[in-house]
């Protein structure tokens, strides 16, 4: 279970970190280049809920397996991929993979593991598992990139599930839920929403938010999520309890989540873009520098899930918003000179205060809500991280992409560039073709400033976010991890510490 969610997640952070060697050889524009993370995260976030269900009933060691064997098909597909459309198909069907792959594997682990002090030291394990591979991604892809193409990357997907699966296969045991219903409406519509909703921010940031494709993403968005409540309100078996959301502290706990990985998600393709387009260096050089952001992140998300019980909710969750928020301010100051010296500590800082959320959110969210629902509320909050992932990568990258090509004509003139020399440099950057033109002097030093403009507006969003966030923590979450008047065990919180 480990080595399945340990893949998800990997895939995440080894595809930002391949996203400028997918540029440079398919000439990816920036808005198409930001579909490709997007489309993995956009999966998993739509279908994480059903995929519980349908492991619930049709056995979820066996769903399990077909997420593993369907994430190898995923990533061999994208290893012999040869146009970026081959690529996000192959993201979208390593999505419906990974959706498989959490909920079951946790619920393998609560049904196994049946003593509770056991059962807080595997899932524990299984949490970090899931932050070792956001960690472990950018190295892999690192080295790979540094020795062979893009395609390896996507390779060493396929490879890993090929060992999970042996393991998997005689050693894990099979489970079923009795009395469990599939939402299919509920899947499909939600799906639906999530979809339109991306596709609307993401081509929105290029085309601009009054185009008339991204107007009709935004009305299919806005009637899924009508129809969605509609329907969840209506079936006996909702795949998501909307109700929930009648307890304020579930709501603002729902926030706070998706806010922590819009973030953390965010910032790592803000940054991989910057170190590529700005300072220039190679996946492998950029994977060692963001190594503090990651590791980091994954310690202190372990050792928060230990000090809730003694702390609440609130003051964790406050102080590591309000440090991410003053992380990320700092971050708006690095330019194309900056020394690595100068930014190491700023990545510390945002992956500890990111790792500090963790914890203390799902445990709210499990406590907002009455016993018989925990589960749901789990699964819930799993959902918010995935639609925080997806809206990061995706907003994040596409007012990067938009405030590039706007900016990009002010700098070309700031820096001298003759009106006629213009118009090719825009269209290199915009088409994705600048590494194979090799632009030099001061046409470089242009592009590097309308790059790290770009960086600086998607950084300003993510401070805007965790600055407002502590309000709704601070007045709306229950502080204390009790549960009808009894200490719920707080180890056993961090199983979604990813």
């Amino acid at each position: 279970m480990c080595l399945g969610v340990m893949m998800t997640f990997l895939l995440i952070t080894a595809t930002i970190s391949a996203l400028s060697a997918i540029q440079a050889d398919l000439r990816v524009s920036p808005s198409a280049l930001i579909w490709i993370p997007s489309a993995y995260t956009l999966v998993v976030a739509s279908l994480v809920l059903s995929a519980g269900t349908l492991g619930n009933l049709l056995g979820r060691k066996r769903m399990f397996c077909v997420g593993v064997v369907v994430m190898i098909a995923g990533g061999l597909l994208a290893a012999t991929a040869g146009t970026t459309a081959m690529v996000i198909a192959a993201q979208l069907v390593a999505g419906l993979g990974g959706s498989l792959i959490l909920p079951n594997s946790l619920a393998i682990l609560g049904a196994t593991f049946t003593d509770p002090h056991r059962r807080t030291e595997v899932i524990t394990a299984w949490a970090a598992s899931s932050g070792i591979g956001l960690a472990v991604g950018p190295l892999l892809a690192g080295v790979l990139l540094d020795h062979s193409s893009w395609h390896a990357v996507f390779v060493s997907t396929a490879v890993l599930g090929v060992i999970t699966l042996l393991v998997a296969v005689p050693f894990a045991a099979e489970s079923l839920a009795r009395g469990e219903r599939l939402d299919v409406a509920g899947a499909l519509l939600g799906t639906v929403t999530i979809a339109g909703l991306v596709y609307a921010l993401i081509q929105g940031g290029q085309d601009g938010y009054t185009a008339t494709p991204v107007l009709a993403a935004w009305i299919v968005a806005v009637i899924g999520a009508v129809a969605f409540v509609a329907v969840e309100l209506r079936v006996a078996a909702p795949m998501l309890d909307v109700r929930l959301f009648a307890s304020r502290s579930f709501s603002a706990v729902m926030v706070i989540a998706a806010v922590a990985l819009f973030g953390f998600t965010g910032v790592a393709v803000l940054v991989v873009m910057f170190y590529n387009n700005v300072q220039h260096l190679n996946a492998l050089d950029t994977s060692w520098r963001m190594l503090p952001l990651f590791g980091v992140y994954v310690v202190t998300a372990f050792l928060t899930g230990r000090l809730i019980r003694r702390t609440g909710f609130k003051a964790p969750l406050t102080a590591g918003l309000l440090l991410g928020a003053l992380a990320v301010l700092g971050l708006t100051t690095v330019g194309p000179a900056t020394s690595y010296s100068h930014v190491w500590p700023l990545f510390v800082l945002f992956g500890g205060a990111c790792g500090t959320v963790i914890a203390p959110s799902t445990a709210a969210a499990l406590v907002s809500v009455a016993p018989e629902r925990a589960g749901m509320a789990s699964g819930a909050v799993n959902t918010a991280r995935q639609v925080g992932a997806v809206m990061g990568t995706a907003l994040l990258g596409s007012l990067l992409a938009g405030r590039v090509t706007a900016d990009l004509p002010h700098q070309l003139a700031a820096h001298g560039i003759p009106v006629a020399a213009r118009a090719p440099v825009e269209q290199a950057v915009a088409s994705g073709t600048t590494s194979t033109t090799s632009p030099s002097g001061a046409v470089r030093t242009a592009i590097e400033d309308a790059f790290t403009s770009g960086v600086h507006a998607g950084l300003a969003v993510v401070a805007a976010l965790f600055f407002a966030a502590p309000v709704l923590a601070l007045t709306s979450i229950h502080n204390r991890p009790h549960q009808n008047g009894t200490l719920m065990p707080a180890p056993t919180t961090a199983p979604t510490a990813s």
